[in-house]
């Protein structure tokens, strides 16, 4: 049989759902704790790039804003490119830039060189392999895609606990420039994450080759970006639902360790809060996709999302009331708890209200709508505690923020979505397959040599008519590419 190499996600395409797909998941774990952890991991070496560039704290913050902001900001761009060559490439390229952008400032000679290095060009770099290793993800799972995207999604925790206290090891024995460089170093294994992500193999017999090559020149050109995605009523209470989240998830973590300090808690014991939150967190993630993934729940995935919303809201507004050290330990155990479901889940959802065809599109959109918040959020934060000195009115803010955005998505799916089936096409497909599994013995046309004897006598098929049938395999070695013919 010939083979086809398919890196655009086609519909109608059943995932493997395992093989392969576990080397991409843990490709995807690694590069999302890069992704999300980098930015936060960075500000360890703060302290120094203050003494040596006599700049202001809010000064060096800016960072990891840029960091942020280019990771977000720039979905759009990473959707056109990875619809135009592919992932692989784009992630090998993603890893190379991010890895380019910390090496450069290790050199940097001012503030501003490493706003343009650390900043914009390894956060572009991370943005290059984190929008693809999801999409790439979702293509490889279906039925356990939920538990495949809160597997994935604990690499942010994971990756939060090994990198910073490596930052503060790295600046104690090399200095902030020599750390920069050994991080830069590191990056470059996304190249290697990046080169796990092989795209999908098509088996089919060679008669149906000439056919198909035929049918995908004729084919229109696919969009680079497509905006058809605004037109589904979904997409667009999501979009607003997670601007507004997004406004307020962020800020209790920027905000937890110097609310501790207020109180009057050294420093150790208050950077501890962090330690629990992550912890907690690393392990809701994973449980969060097992729960999603059940066969009662996964249809309702979106009120499940919904409920780890309102439960992240409620925690900031009743952790906003702690006074003491057991309060603020209490509050982290409960936001990262919520704050890994949400975390697993958002993805999941929005691959599940978009479908496996727009969700390179649609992923690249939500990203950039959410970047604006997430440069509005916590210096908003930032001005209401300059106002009032309190970080109680910061919490309840952020809880309200956060809990509004959960109304915004239930309503909105109660009142404004009728309810389909996901993917259609696909479903009609895995139907027929099954069906052919089950109650189908096909002759094989012509005549019957050796081969086609033996195999009628093991009771089994030995071939099966052009364009009744499909089968998705992965993609083997290169010595098993030899034998496609596209």
């Amino acid at each position: 049989m010939g083979g086809a190499v398919v890196d655009d996600g086609p519909p109608g395409v059943k995932a493997p759902d395992g093989g392969w797909g576990w080397a991409v998941l843990a490709g995807c774990f690694i590069i999302t704790g890069f992704s999300y952890a980098f930015p936060k991991a960075v500000s360890v070496f703060f302290k120094e790039l203050i003494r040596e560039y006599d700049v202001g704290y809010s000064d060096t913050a800016w960072i990891s804003s840029i960091l942020l902001a280019m990771l977000y900001g720039t979905g759009p761009l990473c959707s056109v490119v990875v619809n135009r060559f592919g992932c692989r490439p784009v992630m090998m390229v993603g890893g190379l830039l991010a890895s380019l952008g910390m090496i450069l400032a290790s050199f940097a000679t001012s503030i501003m060189h490493i706003y343009l290095c650390t900043g914009v060009i390894t956060g572009l770099g991370l943005a290059l392999n984190f929008q693809p290793s999801l999409i790439m993800l979702n293509r490889y799972f279906s039925e356990k895609r939920p538990l495949a995207n809160g597997l994935a999604a604990a690499g942010s925790p994971v990756a939060l606990c090994c990198l910073s206290p490596l930052g503060q090891i790295l600046q104690y024995q090399y200095g902030w420039r020599g750390g920069f460089l050994i991080l830069g170093g590191m990056l470059l294994n996304c190249c290697a994450c990046g080169a796990l992500m092989r795209p999908l193999l098509f088996l089919r017999k060679p008669q149906e080759l000439d056919g198909a090559v035929k049918e995908k020149k004729a084919e229109p050109k696919k969009k680079l970006l497509d905006f058809s995605v605004f037109k589904d009523r979904g997409f667009i209470i999501y979009a607003i639902a997670a601007s507004v989240m997004v406004l307020g998830l962020f800020v209790p973590p920027v905000f937890v360790v110097n609310y501790a300090k207020g109180l009057g808690y050294e420093d150790t014991k208050s950077a501890l809060l962090l330690t629990i939150l992550g912890f907690v967190d690393m392990f809701a993630r994973p449980v969060s996709g097992l729960i999603a993934g059940m066969k009662c729940v996964r249809p309702r995935a979106v009120y499940l999302l919904s409920f780890a919303i309102i439960f992240n809201g409620c925690t900031d507004i009743i952790g906003s009331q702690a006074n003491d050290y057991t309060g603020l330990v209490v509050f982290c155990i409960f936001f990262g708890m919520s704050y890994g479901m949400v975390g697993a889940l958002q993805f999941e959802v929005l691959m599940a209200i978009v479908g496996t065809e727009k969700f390179s599109s649609a992923i690249g959109l939500v990203l950039l709508m959410e970047a604006i918040a997430v440069l509005v959020g916590p210096p908003g934060a930032g001005l209401l505690l300059d106002a009032t000195h309190q970080y109680m009115y910061v919490f309840l803010l952020a809880g309200c923020e956060v809990t509004v955005s959960a109304f915004v998505i239930t309503l909105g799916n109660i009142l404004c979505i009728r309810r389909k089936p996901e993917d259609p096409q696909t479903m009609m497909e895995m139907a027929d397959a099954d069906a052919e599994k089950e109650g189908l013995n096909c002759k094989v046309e012509g005549e019957e040599d050796d081969e086609g004897q033996e195999g009628k006598e093991n009771g089994k098929v030995a071939g099966v008519k052009a364009g009744e049938m499909m089968v998705v395999k992965e993609m083997g070695d290169e010595g098993r590419e030899e034998n496609t013919s596209l």
